[in-house]
């Protein structure tokens, strides 16, 4: 039953990743690659209000496999993220890819600490 969960969550985010990924970047004539980034922070900030509401009892274990797991597993993406930031300090945009490292890590840290302190709001 887990794996189901885990699949369907995959099955959700895996093509809202790349629809996101292709309707942010049509939207921004640059090398950044916003659209990466910005499922990587919308992905933090769902799991931290994930992990907020399992903190308070609000999330099983299901929704975990569901969200956490499945949806936000398919939907984020470190991989892309490193490869986009070899590629932007290969072709010699490393001002691009410093920005990419440190704003990405920012900005995922920052969005689930706001996830968890929203949930916290909402669920005690």
């Amino acid at each position: 039953m887990n794996w189901v969960l885990v699949v369907t969550g995959a099955m959700i985010g895996a093509p809202l990743r790349f629809l996101t990924d292709r309707a942010v970047q049509a939207r921004h004539d640059t090398v950044f690659p916003w659209g990466t980034f910005a499922v990587n922070v919308v992905g933090s900030l769902i799991l931290g209000i994930l992990t907020g509401a399992t903190v308070a009892g609000a999330a099983s274990s299901h929704t975990q496999l569901l969200l956490g797991t499945g949806l936000c597993g398919a939907l984020t993406t470190y991989s892309t993220f490193s490869y986009e930031t070899l590629r932007l300090a290969e072709d010699g945009a490393r001002f691009y890819a410093a920005v990419n490292t440190v704003a990405s890590v920012v900005a995922g840290l920052g969005a689930v600490f706001a996830g968890v302190a929203f949930a916290e709001a909402v669920w005690q």
